[in-house]
Order: structure tokens, then C-alpha cells, then sequence
């Protein structure tokens, strides 16, 4: 789908910086994705500070706001390749 053109670039990437990424590639605020998402902003300010995981149901909010899978936004097919690789080794 890759909506923004934004990639999960490095294996440790993780869901906060991705949000955050994808957030100000659409030019969106922290207040302005809250209101599409239905949240308040101190939950999105969290999710991006790592303070905060979202639902489910929330993530599949935020990929639809930013034309991405929630596989996408929440990098898990990099995360699984390297937790697979990581069990390889052991």
C-alpha cells in the first residue's frame, strides 16, 4: 500500500517513530490526526514518545488516515525478520 512513500528504513524502527514520521509527512498535527483517529492528543503525543500502545482498533485508524496496512505502520514484517533471524542464530 505504502500510501506516503515512507519505508520502515532500519530493523529497530518501531511504531513511534513511524507515527511520527508518517504524522508529519501528511502534515498533519498531533491534535489534527487525533481528531481523525478519535483520540486526544496527549494519547497521540504518547504513542510518539513510546509512552503508549495503541488498540488494535486505533492502528487500524491511523493506517487508514495514512494509506498504509497496519503491518506497515507498525513495521512487523522488518520486526519478525529479524526476531526469525535472531532465533536462527541461537
Amino acid at each position: 500500500m505504502h500510501g506516503l512513500g515512507i519505508y520502515c528504513k532500519k530493523k529497530d524502527e518501531n511504531m513511534k517513530t513511524r507515527v511520527k514520521e508518517l504524522r508529519s509527512a501528511a502534515g498533519l498535527t498531533q491534535q489534527q490526526l487525533a481528531d481523525r483517529v478519535r483520540v486526544s492528543a496527549r494519547t497521540i503525543i504518547s504513542i510518539e514518545k513510546g509512552q503508549y500502545k495503541p488498540s488494535l482498533m486505533l492502528a487500524y485508524r491511523m493506517a487508514k488516515v495514512f494509506h498504509v496496512t497496519i503491518e506497515e505502520l507498525c513495521c512487523l514484517e522488518e520486526n519478525l525478520r529479524e526476531e526469525d533471524e535472531a532465533y536462527e542464530r541461537s
